[in-house]
């Protein structure tokens, strides 16, 4: 059976009702968490995600004291019910590694970390529901949660995947999708089109490879949008609280 019977409907529409280029549902809010100094909650379709920013604060350790600019720790965790097999990850499963150290270094350049030298940001990200997309729900989540934190970014860094069914480029895959297809992973920088993450779970057709990468550079456009919208209208109900 092919990829085409199993993942795209008789009238083109994939398994979820989107059509090739259509992202899933997107929503998110920051600042939902009192205790961090920094939040955010999004859902991008069934997969939803909640992140916390500390700092820059002290170091835990004179190992992660960094004298020219401040250490980026980021720790993922998926709580046991946010897939179909009630499983308890820890900490150090290797996948959940491979993801932290991807966010890591796709915000390592982006923030200015050489203003707070010898200190640490501390960038916590929960999986609630997980249905495909964690690399780039985890980055999405950490944008607005870093920016709710009040620490300086060069640029908004908005992620999005995509992949291949029957040579066509689809955009954003859901489980199903990224577990019978080749995935690729776009971080971008809006303001000028500057790549900061291009991860490949499987191999990709090099003559794939340029539209599927247009096709995730174009999503990661959309989501910029829709973070974008919420950082303002935060702003402004924070102004609105302010002035009561």
């Amino acid at each position: 059976m092919s990829s085409r019977l199993e993942l795209i409907g008789p009238q083109g529409l994939r398994t979820d009702g989107r059509r090739f280029n259509e992202l899933r549902n997107m929503n998110c809010k920051p600042s939902v968490l009192s205790q961090a100094d920094g939040s955010a909650y999004i859902e991008q379709g069934n997969t939803k995600c909640l992140a916390a920013v500390y700092g820059p604060r002290e170091a835990r350790t004179k190992a992660q004291v960094l004298h020219n600019r401040a250490n980026i720790n980021v720790e993922i965790s998926l709580a046991p019910f946010s897939m179909e097999e009630r499983k308890k990850r820890s900490k150090s499963d290797k996948r959940i590694l491979e993801i932290a150290s991807a966010v890591k270094q796709t915000f390592e350049p982006i923030i200015m970390t050489e203003l707070y030298a010898r200190s640490q940001i501390d960038i916590y990200l929960q999986i609630l529901q997980f249905d495909g997309g964690t690399v780039q729900i985890c980055i999405n989540a950490a944008t607005l949660a870093i920016i709710d934190a009040g620490i300086p970014m060069k640029d908004y860094v908005c992620a999005c995947s995509a992949g291949c069914i029957d040579d066509e480029p689809v955009l954003d895959l859901n489980h199903l999708e990224e577990s019978n297809t080749p995935e690729l992973t776009v971080a971008l920088l809006p303001k000028n089109d500057k790549i900061t993450l291009l991860q490949m779970e499987s191999r990709l057709h090099i003559d794939k490879f340029q539209q599927v990468m247009e096709m995730a550079a174009k999503g990661c456009k959309e989501i910029h949008t829709v973070l974008d919208k919420a950082v303002r209208e935060n702003i402004k109900d924070l102004l609105k609280k302010s002035s009561i």
